[in-house]
């Protein structure tokens, strides 16, 4: 059976954006990405007059994500533009992502974040763990309904990004229920 997928968010899990703005994390390189124009998830106001946007990332984060047992896959507003930026920092090779087309950043009526439908549909029935800092409830419910096989949907808080134990429990998920028969582990109950 081949891997699950984990579909990896930046920020907030591999950017700490929330964190003070003064103190870069312990173990975080500051890294000046050169704006050619907002990104998508952008809007007005002092962000679109600088030249470059500061991202934070930890150089440990990318073997560490290289080492879990998971099929690794963008999941973000940054698109392609992660494999540019932020895949070589990290030491990761170039990834899938997930092109998230006209829903990309789009609000849905019913509460569900933009991106689960589409993570779910790319999953298409394989077992998957997303790691993100804006799910909810709401997401959880939707891929009980519609994804059969195991699925963890795991918060990260966006002021510290992602920690060993984050790294546990996506390996704990990779080692049990991530590649078990349908119906079984997180969400799949």
């Amino acid at each position: 059976m081949s891997r699950p997928l984990l579909f990896l968010d930046v920020d907030g899990p591999l950017n700490p954006y929330a964190a003070k703005p003064e103190r870069r994390p312990h173990g975080y390189v500051t890294l000046r990405v050169p704006r050619r124009g907002p990104m998508p998830w952008e809007c007005g106001g002092s962000l679109l007059r600088r030249r470059f946007r500061r991202v934070w990332l930890n150089p440990d984060h990318g073997p560490a994500l290289s080492g879990l047992n998971y099929e690794l896959c963008w999941a973000t507003a940054w698109m392609a533009e992660a494999n540019r930026w932020l895949a070589p920092e990290l030491g990761l090779p170039e990834l899938p992502f997930v092109d998230f087309g006209d829903a990309l950043l789009r609000e849905r009526p019913d509460g569900v974040h933009w991106k689960t439908a589409p993570l779910v549909e790319y999953a298409d029935g394989r077992p998957f763990a997303w790691v993100d800092d804006e799910q909810s409830d709401l997401d959880e419910t939707y891929v009980r309904a519609h994804h059969r096989a195991p699925a963890l949907l795991h918060h990260v808080d966006p002021r510290i990004g992602l920690r060993e134990s984050d790294f546990q429990t996506l390996a704990g998920f990779a080692g049990s229920s991530g590649t078990g028969a349908p119906g079984t582990g997180p969400l799949g109950d």
